[in-house]
């Protein structure tokens, strides 16, 4: 039987940089059923705030269920992170 042993280490979490966010909207105006329209994904909130003052503009909906998204990375203490190129990607 082999054994396992797990060790904790102290990982951060961190927003990757390389990939940029994503913000995007959808009205949820309605009483039986939403009204469904969505603003598409942006890098940025800007395109997403002008698209829901238009559709309010436009309808009147003042409700919207928003969205944001990023990528993360889990980072390894620097002492590890070393340990780990010098045995060639194992610990």
């Amino acid at each position: 039987m082999t054994r396992r042993r797990f060790r904790y280490v102290p990982f951060t979490i961190e927003q990757d940089r390389t990939a940029g966010p994503e913000y995007e909207a959808r009205c949820v105006s309605g009483d039986e059923t939403e009204c469904g329209a969505e603003s598409g994904t942006h890098s940025g909130p800007g395109p997403v705030e002008e698209w829901q003052r238009r559709h309010t503009q436009e309808t009147g909906h003042q409700r919207y269920r928003r969205s944001f998204g990023d990528y993360a990375v889990m980072r390894p203490p620097a002492e590890l992170a070393d340990l780990v190129r010098a045995n060639g990607g194992t610990a």
